[in-house]
Protein backbone atom coordinates (compact mmCIF):
# COMPACT_ATOMS: atom_id res chain seq x y z
CA UNK A 1 0.00 0.00 0.00
CA UNK A 2 1.00 3.82 -0.76
CA UNK A 3 -0.47 6.92 0.19
CA UNK A 4 -0.06 9.90 -1.74
CA UNK A 5 0.27 13.52 -0.85
CA UNK A 6 -4.08 14.03 -1.87
CA UNK A 7 -4.87 10.75 0.85
CA UNK A 8 -5.56 8.77 -1.94
CA UNK A 9 -4.44 5.17 -1.07
CA UNK A 10 -4.23 1.75 -3.62
CA UNK A 11 -3.41 -2.15 -2.53
CA UNK A 12 -3.41 -4.74 -4.45
CA UNK A 13 -4.30 -7.68 -3.33
CA UNK A 14 -2.04 -9.98 -5.65
CA UNK A 15 -3.02 -13.33 -4.54
CA UNK A 16 -7.01 -12.62 -5.07
CA UNK A 17 -6.29 -10.50 -8.78
CA UNK A 18 -7.59 -7.19 -7.30
CA UNK A 19 -7.23 -3.97 -6.21
CA UNK A 20 -8.84 -1.34 -3.67
CA UNK A 21 -8.33 1.94 -3.87
CA UNK A 22 -9.77 5.17 -1.88
CA UNK A 23 -9.46 8.80 -1.76
CA UNK A 24 -11.94 11.86 0.25
CA UNK A 25 -12.31 14.64 -2.07
CA UNK A 26 -13.74 17.84 -0.36
CA UNK A 27 -16.82 18.09 -3.59
CA UNK A 28 -20.25 16.98 -3.32
CA UNK A 29 -21.07 13.18 -4.90
CA UNK A 30 -22.38 15.05 -7.95
CA UNK A 31 -19.34 16.94 -9.12
CA UNK A 32 -17.42 13.93 -8.86
CA UNK A 33 -19.24 11.59 -10.26
CA UNK A 34 -19.52 13.79 -13.64
CA UNK A 35 -15.98 14.39 -13.48
CA UNK A 36 -15.89 10.59 -13.66
CA UNK A 37 -18.02 10.12 -16.92
CA UNK A 38 -18.22 13.53 -18.90
CA UNK A 39 -15.86 12.81 -21.47
CA UNK A 40 -15.05 16.86 -21.77
CA UNK A 41 -14.10 16.79 -18.05
CA UNK A 42 -12.01 13.34 -17.97
CA UNK A 43 -9.95 14.65 -21.03
CA UNK A 44 -8.89 17.78 -18.77
CA UNK A 45 -7.69 15.75 -16.41
CA UNK A 46 -6.91 12.40 -16.66
CA UNK A 47 -2.96 12.01 -17.25
CA UNK A 48 0.13 14.27 -16.84
CA UNK A 49 2.48 15.40 -19.47
CA UNK A 50 5.11 13.55 -17.99
CA UNK A 51 2.99 10.08 -18.26
CA UNK A 52 0.39 10.50 -20.47
CA UNK A 53 -2.33 12.42 -21.49
CA UNK A 54 -6.24 11.17 -22.52
CA UNK A 55 -7.21 13.42 -25.11
CA UNK A 56 -10.49 11.19 -26.26
CA UNK A 57 -13.52 9.67 -24.48
CA UNK A 58 -16.28 8.62 -26.76
CA UNK A 59 -19.31 7.03 -24.01
CA UNK A 60 -22.54 5.59 -24.25
CA UNK A 61 -23.31 5.59 -20.84
CA UNK A 62 -26.26 3.46 -19.77
CA UNK A 63 -25.97 -0.13 -19.14
CA UNK A 64 -24.52 -2.38 -21.86
CA UNK A 65 -23.23 1.26 -23.40
CA UNK A 66 -20.02 0.66 -24.94
CA UNK A 67 -16.97 3.84 -23.96
CA UNK A 68 -13.43 4.10 -25.54
CA UNK A 69 -10.60 6.09 -24.24
CA UNK A 70 -7.38 6.97 -26.65
CA UNK A 71 -4.36 8.86 -25.93
CA UNK A 72 -0.36 9.49 -25.98
CA UNK A 73 1.97 8.98 -24.12
CA UNK A 74 5.14 11.16 -22.60
CA UNK A 75 7.19 9.42 -25.42
CA UNK A 76 4.63 10.31 -28.37
CA UNK A 77 3.26 6.53 -28.22
CA UNK A 78 -0.69 6.24 -29.23
CA UNK A 79 -3.12 4.04 -26.73
CA UNK A 80 -6.05 3.00 -26.16
CA UNK A 81 -8.45 1.30 -23.74
CA UNK A 82 -12.12 0.30 -23.99
CA UNK A 83 -14.77 -1.35 -22.09
CA UNK A 84 -18.74 -1.57 -21.76
CA UNK A 85 -21.30 -0.28 -19.06
CA UNK A 86 -22.25 -2.96 -16.34
CA UNK A 87 -23.90 -0.31 -13.64
CA UNK A 88 -24.92 2.98 -13.79
CA UNK A 89 -26.60 4.24 -10.69
CA UNK A 90 -25.54 8.75 -10.72
CA UNK A 91 -24.19 9.83 -8.57
CA UNK A 92 -23.54 6.52 -6.01
CA UNK A 93 -22.22 3.72 -8.02
CA UNK A 94 -20.22 3.34 -11.66
CA UNK A 95 -19.42 -0.09 -12.91
CA UNK A 96 -17.53 -1.39 -16.64
CA UNK A 97 -15.31 -3.68 -17.94
CA UNK A 98 -11.59 -2.56 -18.98
CA UNK A 99 -9.75 -3.80 -21.79
CA UNK A 100 -6.20 -2.07 -22.62
CA UNK A 101 -4.33 -2.26 -25.35
CA UNK A 102 -1.16 -2.37 -23.93
CA UNK A 103 -2.45 -5.13 -21.20
CA UNK A 104 -3.46 -7.68 -24.06
CA UNK A 105 -6.41 -6.54 -23.88
CA UNK A 106 -7.46 -8.75 -20.90
CA UNK A 107 -11.03 -7.91 -20.31
CA UNK A 108 -10.97 -6.44 -16.47
CA UNK A 109 -14.39 -4.99 -14.01
CA UNK A 110 -13.54 -1.63 -12.39
CA UNK A 111 -16.14 -0.09 -10.08
CA UNK A 112 -16.56 3.43 -8.05
CA UNK A 113 -18.65 3.94 -5.07
CA UNK A 114 -19.51 7.58 -4.45
CA UNK A 115 -20.40 8.10 -0.30
CA UNK A 116 -21.07 11.45 0.63
CA UNK A 117 -18.99 12.34 3.71
CA UNK A 118 -18.94 15.58 6.09
CA UNK A 119 -17.03 17.94 3.97
CA UNK A 120 -17.22 15.99 1.07
CA UNK A 121 -17.22 12.45 -1.11
CA UNK A 122 -15.45 9.28 -0.30
CA UNK A 123 -14.15 7.35 -3.36
CA UNK A 124 -13.87 3.63 -3.49
CA UNK A 125 -12.63 2.23 -6.44
CA UNK A 126 -12.11 -1.50 -6.97
CA UNK A 127 -10.20 -3.36 -9.97
CA UNK A 128 -10.91 -7.26 -10.19
CA UNK A 129 -10.11 -9.54 -12.35
CA UNK A 130 -6.18 -9.65 -12.91
CA UNK A 131 -6.26 -13.85 -11.76
CA UNK A 132 -2.70 -14.44 -11.68
CA UNK A 133 -1.36 -11.91 -13.58
CA UNK A 134 0.71 -10.40 -10.85
CA UNK A 135 2.77 -8.07 -12.48
CA UNK A 136 -0.32 -5.77 -13.98
CA UNK A 137 -2.03 -5.87 -10.93
CA UNK A 138 0.59 -4.19 -9.50
CA UNK A 139 1.06 -1.90 -11.73
CA UNK A 140 -2.39 -0.52 -12.50
CA UNK A 141 -2.51 -0.13 -8.40
CA UNK A 142 0.17 2.22 -8.63
CA UNK A 143 -1.45 3.57 -11.69
CA UNK A 144 -4.99 4.49 -9.90
CA UNK A 145 -3.19 6.12 -7.22
CA UNK A 146 -2.08 8.46 -10.00
CA UNK A 147 -5.67 8.64 -11.38
CA UNK A 148 -7.41 9.37 -7.74
CA UNK A 149 -4.47 11.30 -7.09
CA UNK A 150 -5.43 13.86 -10.36
CA UNK A 151 -9.42 13.64 -9.89
CA UNK A 152 -8.65 15.17 -6.83
CA UNK A 153 -6.39 17.85 -8.42
CA UNK A 154 -8.79 18.74 -10.53
CA UNK A 155 -12.33 18.50 -9.05
CA UNK A 156 -11.08 20.14 -5.12
CA UNK A 157 -7.88 22.02 -6.36
CA UNK A 158 -5.91 23.43 -3.50
CA UNK A 159 -4.70 27.25 -3.48
CA UNK A 160 -1.07 27.37 -2.62
CA UNK A 161 -0.51 28.64 0.82
CA UNK A 162 0.91 31.74 1.19
CA UNK A 163 3.22 33.43 4.25
CA UNK A 164 2.53 36.41 5.93
CA UNK A 165 4.99 38.96 8.67
CA UNK A 166 2.60 39.41 11.71
CA UNK A 167 4.17 42.30 14.12
CA UNK A 168 2.00 42.12 17.40
CA UNK A 169 1.69 45.88 19.00
CA UNK A 170 0.85 45.45 22.34
CA UNK A 171 -1.31 48.87 23.62
CA UNK A 172 1.86 50.80 25.03
CA UNK A 173 5.90 51.12 24.51
CA UNK A 174 6.04 50.12 28.09
CA UNK A 175 3.52 46.94 27.92
CA UNK A 176 7.14 44.03 28.33
CA UNK A 177 7.85 46.34 31.53
CA UNK A 178 4.91 47.03 33.11
CA UNK A 179 2.47 44.93 32.08
CA UNK A 180 -0.35 42.97 34.94
CA UNK A 181 -1.14 40.18 36.17
CA UNK A 182 -4.86 39.88 34.29
CA UNK A 183 -2.56 40.96 31.33
CA UNK A 184 0.43 38.53 32.02
CA UNK A 185 -2.45 36.09 32.17
CA UNK A 186 -3.51 37.42 28.98
CA UNK A 187 0.19 37.02 27.07
CA UNK A 188 -0.43 32.96 28.67
CA UNK A 189 -3.16 32.23 26.45
CA UNK A 190 -1.71 34.08 23.51
CA UNK A 191 1.36 32.22 23.56
CA UNK A 192 -0.74 28.92 23.65
CA UNK A 193 -2.71 29.86 21.08
CA UNK A 194 0.72 30.31 19.20
CA UNK A 195 1.76 27.31 19.66
CA UNK A 196 -1.20 25.43 19.16
CA UNK A 197 -0.92 27.22 15.64
CA UNK A 198 2.17 26.16 15.31
CA UNK A 199 1.86 22.42 16.24
CA UNK A 200 -0.93 22.37 13.06
CA UNK A 201 1.19 23.74 10.97
CA UNK A 202 -0.08 27.63 10.10
CA UNK A 203 2.19 29.05 11.84
CA UNK A 204 6.21 28.68 11.38
CA UNK A 205 8.00 30.87 14.25
CA UNK A 206 6.91 33.49 16.98
CA UNK A 207 8.27 35.03 19.76
CA UNK A 208 8.88 38.51 21.30
CA UNK A 209 11.63 41.44 19.85
CA UNK A 210 13.50 43.20 22.05
CA UNK A 211 12.93 46.71 20.00
CA UNK A 212 15.08 49.46 21.91
CA UNK A 213 11.75 51.87 21.24
CA UNK A 214 9.39 49.31 23.07
CA UNK A 215 9.16 45.20 22.20
CA UNK A 216 6.72 43.65 20.10
CA UNK A 217 5.92 40.26 19.09
CA UNK A 218 7.07 38.94 15.71
CA UNK A 219 5.18 36.01 14.10
CA UNK A 220 5.38 34.31 10.49
CA UNK A 221 1.69 32.76 9.51
CA UNK A 222 1.35 30.52 6.53
CA UNK A 223 -2.86 30.50 5.37
CA UNK A 224 -4.65 29.91 1.91
CA UNK A 225 -6.16 32.89 1.53
CA UNK A 226 -6.28 36.61 3.64
CA UNK A 227 -9.53 35.10 4.94
CA UNK A 228 -7.84 32.26 6.28
CA UNK A 229 -5.18 34.39 7.85
CA UNK A 230 -7.84 36.80 9.16
CA UNK A 231 -9.43 33.64 10.98
CA UNK A 232 -6.24 32.93 12.58
CA UNK A 233 -5.59 36.98 13.76
CA UNK A 234 -9.00 37.28 14.84
CA UNK A 235 -8.67 34.05 17.24
CA UNK A 236 -6.31 35.56 18.78
CA UNK A 237 -7.10 35.91 23.20
CA UNK A 238 -5.53 39.11 22.52
CA UNK A 239 -7.43 40.59 19.73
CA UNK A 240 -10.50 39.21 21.28
CA UNK A 241 -9.71 40.78 24.59
CA UNK A 242 -10.02 44.34 22.91
CA UNK A 243 -7.58 45.49 25.40
CA UNK A 244 -5.66 47.60 22.71
CA UNK A 245 -3.20 45.29 20.74
CA UNK A 246 -3.62 45.21 17.26
CA UNK A 247 -1.39 43.43 14.45
CA UNK A 248 0.56 44.46 11.14
CA UNK A 249 0.44 42.15 8.36
CA UNK A 250 2.90 41.77 5.04
CA UNK A 251 2.36 38.99 2.88
CA UNK A 252 5.63 38.03 2.12
CA UNK A 253 6.55 38.26 -1.22
CA UNK A 254 8.83 34.92 -1.31
CA UNK A 255 8.87 32.33 1.24
CA UNK A 256 12.11 29.66 1.84
CA UNK A 257 11.27 27.67 4.61
CA UNK A 258 12.97 24.59 6.09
Amino acid sequence: MTISKSGARAVAALGEGKIVGMVEIAAPVERVFRALTDGDEITKWWGSPDLYRTTGWVADLRPGGRWRASGVGADGAAFHVEGEYREIDPPHRLVHTWKAAWDGNNETTVSYKLEAIDGGTRVTLRHEGFADRVESCRGHAAGWERVLDWLVAFVAPVEPLRYYFCRLVPPRPTFAADLDAAEMELMRQHAQYWRGMLAEGNAIVFGPVADPVGAWGLGVLRAANDEALHALRDGDPVIKSGRGFRYEILPMIRAVAR
